[in-house]
């Protein structure tokens, strides 16, 4: 019984070390900056534009990446291709890569975090403005498993038209009306039929009201989530959720509808201080 107990331990400590060393292999791998040169930049609308790069990544639809411009800050960052991410000029970091060149670069690190799972099951897309750069790939991904709704203020800011195209049927809102139907995402929601999912990323208050409407026709849910992210691997706990303290960076940014419906969510995120803001 003794020697049975003291193998028993040697080989949780050998299991114990074996995860360990895993896990210090993939922390430093994440930590791992890689410098990328911009090859190719492409003009989506007046604020939003999406640049290429010389190194395509191994990625699921919805993992991020932390891009860092020098001398200014590292954001996170979803991929929209393999090779190119794609971006709303908001803040110093931003602008700064706006008004960089093909031929300059910056740092790059990940990918990060959980992607969408990928099920068999007919989806319904739900992409809100820049929130649609997570899901065309996705939609690619699942050619003729999805419908999309695609929403925007205005037809000049309506991101990859033609990718979700070419996934499947496609319904469009814009705001102003200046294509498809005039008002919101969630408007259209009765207009879709035949799925048993939704996979949505957007502006948070349209994606608590695609949850609702997840929750009243009982299927299940996806939900790419943006919060304040500084380190990618789980470690300062910023981007940490209410009440759970899940972990955007590591957890997330991609949740189940069944995770969120009693969080934060939709209500307020925090700051860089670690403040609450409304949404």
């Amino acid at each position: 019984m003794i020697r049975k107990k003291r193998v028993g331990t040697q080989l949780c400590r050998s299991t114990g070390e074996e995860k360990l060393k895993i896990w210090v292999a993939s922390f430093l791998g994440t930590m791992y900056v890689r410098n990328v040169e911009i090859t190719g930049i492409k003009s989506e609308s007046r604020d939003i534009k999406t640049f290429f790069f010389n190194h395509s990544f191994q990625f699921a639809p919805g993992q991020y990446v932390m891009v860092w411009i020098r001398g200014v800050d590292e954001i996170p960052m979803s991929l929209s291709y393999a090779n190119g991410i794609t971006v709303r000029k908001v803040g110093d970091a931003t602008e700064a890569l706006f008004r960089m060149n093909v031929g300059d670069s910056f740092g790059m690190r990940g990918p990060f975090g959980n992607g969408f799972s990928i099920t068999k099951l007919p989806a319904l897309i739900v992409a809100g403005g820049v929130g649609a750069a997570p899901l065309a790939s996705l939609a690619e991904m699942r050619k003729g498993q999805v419908s999309t709704i695609l929403g925007a203020k205005t037809e000049d800011e309506l991101l990859f038209r033609e990718r979700f195209e070419n996934s499947g049927p496609l319904l469009i809102a814009t705001e102003d009306g200046s294509v498809g139907f005039k008002g919101l995402t969630i408007d259209l929601l009765k207009n879709a039929y035949g799925y048993q999912e939704i996979i949505s990323c957007g502006p948070e208050q349209m994606m608590r009201k695609v949850l609702d409407h997840a929750v009243d026709v009982r299927v299940q849910s996806q939900f790419s989530l943006h919060r304040y992210i500084k380190c990618g691997v789980g470690l300062c706990g910023s981007c940490c959720i209410d009440p759970s303290g899940l972990r955007v960076c590591v957890d997330g940014p991609v949740f189940t509808g069944k995770q969120l419906s009693d969080s934060e969510f939709g209500e307020y995120m925090r700051d860089a201080t670690g403040r609450k803001v409304k949404f």
